[in-house]
């Protein structure tokens, strides 16, 4: 049972934001209404469709308020007719000013996928994996007008996995931010706001298309952490001999090889190795975009791609 907020107003956007709802639901928390982003162009048609949260809030039958900005007067009046006690914040995507902030009697809170304030802003997961970093975890964060600058509340830690991608740790970290959240709803008091340490402050950029660009000139391990990171977001392209490939999951080698950047050194049931300026990438797991484009593994891609994938041919950015 929640102590002391009763009305809870939910708003988030994507799968981890959904996950999230979900457990808030299953756990019987009050939520009175959800915001989300407004329906986006999705899919080869192009078809506007609703966000996770907005399936999943349908499904429960909760009234969904999909506000195109927070700054407008309208907007901020339509939340403040909901009179929430607190408002719960899951990668909404949607920035709120100080106005909005001030509106709940508790206040905002916010469920961040990192360890505040390493990695603050849009894209925490895909950073964390990219910088090679071995461990993470969430924040339950009491929200100001910064960027996540606000004090902590709770957090819970968790290890990197060597081969993890950024959909697999958001997977995992979407649940241990719904434990969280719930235990700090149940105990509001009880887990009073610290301020973040002013040291260690790092910035998760928005991700751009230089990030899903690979760079075979660059170190092989750079360019797999890259690989395991955007997947599936915004998963890294290549092609061989015009045949465009999406690379998902990658390892690093410390190789020397004097093959020049992306030639394919050899394809078995340990990975496609792929020749970098400084060691060499191996490809775990690949989606061949020929016929029917299905994920496959190393050993899959060995046994049915080996006219494309075989020693000597070259891999080049897509």
């Amino acid at each position: 049972m929640i102590s002391p907020p009763q009305r809870l107003v939910f708003a988030g956007t994507p799968a981890f934001a959904a996950s999230i709802l979900r457990r808030m639901l299953e756990a019987g928390l009050p939520i009175h209404a959800v915001l989300t982003q407004p329906d986006r162009p999705a899919g080869r048609g192009r078809r506007l469709t609703a966000s996770p949260v907005k399936q999943l809030a349908r499904e429960a039958s909760l009234t969904v308020h999909q506000p195109s900005s927070l700054k407008r007067t309208e907007d901020r009046a339509e939340l403040a007719a909901l009179a929430p006690d607190l408002l719960v914040v899951a990668a909404y995507g949607l920035i709120l000013p100080q106005a909005v902030l001030d509106l709940p009697a508790y206040g905002c809170l916010n469920v961040h996928a990192s360890l505040l304030p390493r990695w603050r802003g849009a894209a925490p997961v895909e950073r964390a994996i990219m910088a090679g970093d071995q461990e993470t975890g969430v924040c339950i964060m009491q929200m100001d007008a910064g960027l996540d600058t606000g004090p902590v509340r709770l957090r819970r830690r968790c290890t990197i996995g060597a081969h993890e991608t950024g959909g697999e740790l958001t997977a995992k970290l979407a649940e241990l931010g719904a434990a969280a959240l719930i235990e700090v709803l149940a105990d509001l008091p009880g887990h009073p706001p610290e301020p973040q340490p002013e040291a260690g402050v790092t910035y998760a950029r928005k991700l751009g298309a230089e990030d899903a660009r690979l760079d075979l000139g660059s170190d092989a391990e750079t360019q797999a952490r890259r690989i395991r990171a955007m997947n599936p977001s915004k998963p890294i392209a290549a092609t061989v001999a015009g045949t465009r490939l999406q690379l998902l999951r990658a390892n690093a080698v410390n190789s020397v090889t004097a093959a020049a950047p992306g030639t394919i050194l050899s394809t078995d049931a340990d990975g496609v190795a792929i020749a970098c300026r400084k060691g060499v990438l191996r490809i775990l797991e690949a989606r061949v975009l020929r016929g029917k484009s299905s994920v496959m593994d190393a050993a899959t891609l060995m046994r049915t791609q080996h006219d494309l994938l075989y020693p000597g041919a070259l891999l080049e950015p897509a």
